[in-house]
């Protein structure tokens, strides 16, 4: 087994190193009045809802791996399938931002949001493979509701984007907004194990 911190402090200065490439996309205009920021709006929009996702899965990363025991190989390669994903964000978010929104730039995002989401499931199986599927932290992760049904928005979020391209700005966004909501299984295998035999009770 292979000590979890390395892959926690690697992934962290990853997530870093993207946001602040998401931010210095934003160029500091010219001028001193506040029509000079007008034309920055599309980019600030783009990276709140980025900034937004990347702390999203920071976040999940972060109390999934408190969960965990230990690593292995396929785990490590999981988790950088997902930082690659994740660190083409800047490049499509700013892509985004720079074109107010237009069909194919939002057809894109949606599709890195697609397969960050997908490679984060695959990191989860890993997991959830490594430590067994009768482990607590397989019991903790479920069957994942929420990730299949974002890849599934995602999907539908792309779709909607040939159709109008803010059609699928909200439907990326109302994925976000749902990973707001604390992820009760998760939480309860970090306070106590037991409560979640209670939570498949009620399931």
């Amino acid at each position: 087994m292979i000590p979890k911190s390395r892959l926690e402090a690697f992934t962290d200065g990853v997530l870093a190193i993207v946001i602040t490439i998401m931010v210095l996309e934003i160029k500091v205009p010219h001028g001193g009045d506040w029509s000079a920021i007008v034309p920055l709006a599309g980019k600030f929009i783009s990276y709140v809802l980025s900034f937004l996702y990347v702390g999203i899965y920071w976040n999940n990363h972060h109390h999934t791996l408190h969960a965990a025991r230990s690593v292995d190989a396929p785990v490590m390669w999981a988790n950088l399938h997902l930082l690659f994903w994740l660190s083409l964000l800047p490049f499509t978010t700013g892509w985004l931002g720079e074109n107010h929104f237009e069909q194919n730039p939002m057809i894109l995002y949606g599709i890195n949001l697609l397969l960050a989401a997908f490679a984060y499931y695959l990191f989860t199986l890993a997991l959830a493979s490594h430590h067994g599927r009768d482990s607590e932290l397989a019991k903790a992760l479920g069957r994942d509701w929420k990730g299949k049904l974002s890849i599934a928005a995602y999907v539908v979020g792309v779709g909607l984007s040939l159709v109008q391209p803010w059609l699928g700005f909200a439907c990326f966004a109302g994925v976000a907004l749902l990973w707001l909501i604390p992820d009760r299984r998760m939480r309860a295998v970090l306070e106590s194990p037991d409560a979640i035999h209670r939570f498949e009770k009620a399931e």
